[in-house]
């Protein structure tokens, strides 16, 4: 069971259970939970306590994986019940190996019709659409770092891409599924989206804003680009207003003047702040917090300005010994090499934190391949500002050419009805 919500399903099994006997539940981890589909609404000991105090139940076993044959063998039942859902698809192998195992001392494997008219994953959703606190959302990052290999954030510059983050799923080959597990507010599609340079033009009140529309709309945590974080005395000031108002982290980079874009490298001028000044930064901002759940995340520029592989080493160095809650390393290198070569060095260091990739140049690079290197959290930084683009220019060349509507609407365009249900309460 996962138990974080109880509903008619859970106790039909419970039910047939009880007929059999004593009942003892394998109740999954946060991490079993979280590998599958979802992060859990409650932590183990919140679902343990509820677990132990239904009707029947003598013991409960902790599941960190959807293989129950290291419990079975533990407990030798006379009986394993579970709905008849696991005959087909991700969990049919383990069924498999189940009913093989309880065979071999003469148990049974009980399958009670699966209650069709219940979805956890609608109930979740229903959930959701209630909305959060600031203080849970802002605490999911850290419990996420913990529970996951690898977290996927996906950048959202508005309430629609928002929504996006939020809703977008696949079931992958093994029918599991996958989401992403949250948002980067990105300072260049923020601009983007309002037409202006990524210049640092839209300042920070106008983005306050726009994280206010993104959290109308959605539940999971949010990483804001702080740029360069600006003067130490307004950095504070901005650590202060995104920790109230939700935000799980800000990532700034150790560049100081007129904002560049990172991707320009050398080609436009840009200097990187001295190690003092923004370790000093770092320090000032986490004092600056009322809670340890906020992050602050330094962002290495050395490799961007050319600074070479050592500098970028030290700068890692000294801002984790200034209390950085992560690390990013940025690069324009398409290879991947040279951060690759960054990450082995970096984890051989007694002090680590958090490593955040932005795979926006090396963008080969697959999930597996990052958590192999030790990246816990991988930013998908501009890519729905730069796929939406093409496609509306799409869609306005196809009412020039054909002096109509009709084209654009049947072949690019979602249906009214389609866009009227994507708004939650509409």
């Amino acid at each position: 069971m996962e138990a974080d919500i109880i509903h008619p399903g859970n106790l039909n099994i419970l039910s047939h259970a009880r007929e059999l006997g004593n009942v003892i539940i394998g109740l999954y981890t946060d991490e079993a939970i979280s590998l599958y589909k979802r992060t859990p609404l409650l932590n183990y000991e919140q679902r343990c306590n509820i677990v132990k105090n239904l009707v029947g139940v003598k013991e409960v076993y902790p599941q960190d994986s959807f293989d129950l044959t290291e419990n079975i063998k533990k407990i030798k039942p006379d009986y394993i019940v579970h709905g008849d859902d696991w005959k087909t698809g991700y969990f049919k192998p383990i069924r498999d190996k189940v009913k093989k195992i309880i065979k071999s001392w003469g148990g049974e494997l009980i399958e009670p019709e699966y209650t069709k008219s219940i979805s956890t994953t609608e109930l979740v959703e229903q959930i959701n659409y209630a909305g959060t606190t600031p203080e849970l959302r802002r605490k999911s990052l850290k419990k996420l770092i913990e529970l996951k290999p690898i977290l996927k954030m996906l950048e959202a510059h508005n309430g629609l891409t928002a929504l996006i983050v939020e809703k977008t799923n696949y079931k992958d080959s093994n029918e599991l599924i996958q989401t992403f597990d949250g948002m980067w507010l990105s300072s260049l599609t923020v601009s983007t989206s309002k037409g202006q340079p990524d210049t640092e033009l839209v300042d920070f009140s106008t983005r306050f804003q726009t994280i206010e529309e993104i959290m109308e709309v959605s539940t999971k945590p949010i990483i804001v680009d702080g740029d360069s974080g600006g003067e130490t005395e307004h950095f504070c000031a901005r650590v202060r207003t995104l920790e109230r108002l939700g935000v799980s982290a800000i990532i700034i980079e150790d560049k100081i003047g007129l904002k560049r874009n990172s991707l320009f490298g050398t080609s436009k001028p840009q200097m990187q702040d001295t190690i003092e000044n923004f370790s000093n930064k770092i320090i000032q901002g986490r004092k600056s917090r009322l809670t340890e759940d906020f992050m602050v995340i330094a962002r290495i520029e050395s490799l961007i300005l050319q600074n070479g592989m050592s500098d970028a080493l030290n700068r890692a160095s000294a801002y984790l010994d200034s209390g950085a809650d992560g690390i990013m390393i940025h690069s324009k290198e398409k290879s991947g090499d040279e951060i690759i070569k960054f990450w082995k060095e970096y984890k051989k260091f007694n002090n680590l934190a958090p490593l955040v990739a932005v795979p926006s140049a090396y963008s080969h690079m697959t999930e597996n391949e990052l958590i192999d290197l030790g990246i816990n959290i991988v930013i998908y930084a501009n890519h729905l500002i730069r796929s939406a683009y093409p496609a509306m220019v799409k869609t306005a060349k196809s009412i020039l050419k054909y002096q109509r509507a009709k084209e654009a609407s049947e072949k690019n365009c979602l249906s009214i009805k389609e866009i009227i249900n994507l708004i939650p309460f509409s």
